[in-house]
């Protein structure tokens, strides 16, 4: 055996195929599982890395720097306080030479004399503290430890049992058939899930004969590619995937969600990409339904050309490389036809009904028990949606009542077809092609799609004033149901995906944007449910809800904790002007002026608190100091400029005209007791700060950027 010191270390567990969905969650936490345990016991050197492989038959990892033994350790531990160790003499206790007995047993020595002991304060009392070597963790044992821990943390998905050939029953993701554990090119004598450890695996279930022999654990990956034919590293065969699905789509596109590139990835350890066609009268049929019958059912990659159109050719990623690729194509060829079949069977009969001939028949179908059936639902989607559609109106925007009312009807009637019975994933998508069959506007039909927007983060919103009403009285509809039943978001658990909905509702209100009341918003949507008592209104805290998404939104846009807090505490109702609250924001604080003036606001925020007896107006006859002249006079001279300012929207303006008032605030604060003996000079100091407070508060709390 070779006496080197340090060495890679390279450890694969080979077993039957794994589930293809966790294969890299399997590989990974294997691999950072072991270089853990082997950190944690002082086995690998600084700088060490871990690699990790996966394939559908092996997790195994490389670590590189791993020591035969590690270092020795000098430890210090707490032995007992001095008043528990000692009794009234100063002389041992039964309790200190039981614990003395237990170290020694952990130290490997026969006794341990207490005078030996370092006497020092705890932080709390004086205790006695034992020092000692320990000696560092051989690898062998180091490895089995870190292995055992390993391997009982893994992320498995779902535990089977297996009996091993000497009758004993094993627990693990997959039966488990070799075990290698190699330490440069000395086998490690190891053991896990009742194999022992050796240096030899399999390669390639079709590609490959007999076993493979790893001489070193460096050469773990290159052997088995050569002499294997499998692509050990996960990542690695990823990319060799993405680029031969690149190259073998020439000049069309190739639709390769990561989801799928994962799981192929996942199914094949020397993947070749074969291209492959179907009839062009499939084309027919929506192309949505078709990539998603040959991504969800085939794992095959759709092709589309420039514009986006699907191509009657797919790629399919195959486990076996072979010159004659015929059999190979034209079985799966075979294979996709009948579910393609199967879409155009769906599409084709969905389209003998009409969308509205559906309606009704939601009456059938449970929403929630406490909140009643999609019929239900639609209805008040239909008086929100028509609401928002007065209020957008009122506000200036052209949108067409009719047009969203009839979308919010429509909007849930595709659930009901035969496509999305097969294909929940094309709901909404199946009803804009339906709508449109049935002659309906393109407004409405579009609704029907666009009202499920945004469905994640970053998605695109809706697009026309019918779909945003739709879409915002969807979520506004989930939102204070779901909340009034008590099914609100508790912790990490949103089953019913309220923090989504209430973002999606900050962005169409944000981005598009919206000048819509958040209270107006939720009171309508209230009413819509003042029929089922079940759910209870829960205004205030949607409300806060609704603000602390506006927080995380504006944050993940860059602003600061403090430029966030002085707009959002205002409780602004109406969102599409946040942003240009938030750039003013950002600017005034980058006036020289700014500190000042938001620790002043910030003063004055404090002295009002405190009194709250009713303020009236300001009455310079009152004054008594020139300071308090020069700020009323400051005050009256800049407010048409604010005022006007902020009336037009220009916030920036607003809070760049607020700055002139710096040197008039200074000088009040330096030469005025605001809380004079006098009541009447008191108030009338009161009225003058909070007439400053109001001005100085249009846009946002600046004394939120006071440090």
């Amino acid at each position: 055996m070779s006496q080197a010191l340090t060495d890679s270390l390279l450890i694969e567990l080979f077993t039957e195929e794994l589930p293809p969905k966790a294969l890299a969650r399997l590989g990974d936490a294997f691999a950072q599982g072991l270089f853990a345990g082997l950190s944690e016991r002082g086995l690998v050197d600084d700088g060490a890395t871990v690699t990790p492989f996966a394939t559908p038959r092996r997790l195994a990892a490389l670590v590189s720097g791993v020591r035969r033994n590690a270092p020795d350790r000098e430890l210090r531990e707490k032995v007992l306080p001095l008043s528990v160790a000692l009794d009234a003499n100063g002389e041992p206790t039964a309790p200190l030479a039981k614990k003395l007995a237990a170290l020694a047993r952990t130290v490997g020595v026969e006794s341990i004399d207490w005078q030996s002991l370092e006497r020092a304060s705890d932080g709390k009392a004086e205790a006695f503290f034992f020092r000692y070597t320990a000696r560092g963790a051989e690898l062998t044992a180091g490895l089995q430890a870190a292995l055992d821990d390993t391997i009982a943390r893994l992320p498995i998905p779902k535990v089977m049992s297996y009996q091993r050939p000497d009758g004993t029953t094993v627990n693990f993701v997959r039966p488990a058939h070799r075990l290698i554990a190699l330490h440069g090119a000395d086998v490690v004598p190891v053991t896990a899930l009742g194999l022992a450890a050796g240096n030899t695996t399999i390669g390639h279930r079709f590609l490959s004969q007999g076993e493979i022999a790893v001489p070193h654990a460096t050469q773990y990956a290159a052997v088995l590619e050569s002499a294997g034919k499998v692509l050990a590293s996960y990542a690695q065969r990823r990319e060799r995937i993405r680029e031969d699905l690149l190259r073998a789509a020439g000049a069309d596109r190739v639709i390769m969600p990561d989801a799928l590139l994962d799981e192929v990835n996942s199914l094949v350890e020397w993947p070749v990409v074969y291209p492959c066609h179907f009839e062009e009268t499939f084309l027919a049929v929506p192309q949505e339904c078709l990539i998603l019958t040959m991504q969800t059912n085939q794992k095959y990659f759709a092709l589309t050309d420039d514009a986006g159109n699907l191509r009657n050719r797919f790629l399919i990623v195959s486990n076996l490389a072979t010159d004659t690729p015929e059999s190979i194509v034209s079985g799966n060829e075979r294979v996709v036809r009948p579910r393609l079949a199967d879409a155009k069977f769906f599409f084709d009969q969905d389209r003998k009904k009409t969308l509205a001939s559906r309606v009704p028949q939601l009456a059938n179908v449970v929403y929630h028990n406490k909140i009643g059936t999609q019929l239900d639902r639609v209805q008040r989607l239909q008086q929100i949606a028509g609401h928002i559609a007065d209020a957008l109106a009122g506000a200036g925007m052209a949108v067409d009542k009719a047009a969203a009312m009839r979308g919010a009807e429509l909007a849930k009637a595709d659930l009901l077809t035969d496509m999305v019975g097969e294909f929940p994933e094309l709901q909404g998508t199946m009803g804009t092609y339906y709508a449109r069959n049935d002659d309906e506007a393109e407004d409405v039909a579009l609704a029907c799609s666009e009202h499920y927007r945004p469905r994640f983060a970053g998605d695109a919103l809706p697009g026309n004033t019918v779909s945003l009403a739709v879409a915002l009285a969807d979520k506004l509809e989930t939102l204070v149901g779901i909340w009034g039943i008590g099914l609100q978001p508790t912790g990490e658990k949103d089953p019913f995906a309220l923090r989504r909905h209430a973002l999606g509702i900050l962005r169409m209100l944000i981005e598009t944007p919206l000048p819509l009341s958040i209270d107006d918003l939720l009171a309508l949507t209230e009413r819509a449910f003042a029929g089922v008592p079940a759910v209870k209104p829960a205004r205030a805290e949607i409300t806060e809800f609704l603000y602390d998404r506006v927080r995380g939104y504006l944050k993940d846009k860059g602003y600061t904790t403090n430029e966030v807090e002085a707009v959002v505490s205002l409780r602004p109702q109406r969102l599409d002007d946040i942003m240009g609250r938030m750039e003013a924001v950002r600017t005034f604080a980058a006036l020289p002026e700014a500190a000042a003036l938001a620790a002043a606001n910030k003063r004055i925020t404090n002295i009002l608190r405190k009194n709250t007896e009713a303020i009236g107006p300001v009455a310079p006859a009152l004054f008594q100091e020139d300071a308090e002249s020069a700020l009323h006079a400051a005050i009256e001279r800049v407010r048409p400029g604010v005022e006007a300012a902020f009336a037009g929207g220009d916030f920036t303006g607003a809070l760049r005209d607020l700055a002139q008032l710096r040197e008039a605030v200074d000088r009040f604060f330096d030469g005025v007791m605001v809380m004079a003996d006098d009541a009447a000079l008191r108030a009338n100091r009161l009225a003058l700060l909070s007439s400053l407070h109001a001005l100085a508060n249009r846009v946002a709390d600046i004394s939120k950027l006071a440090a």
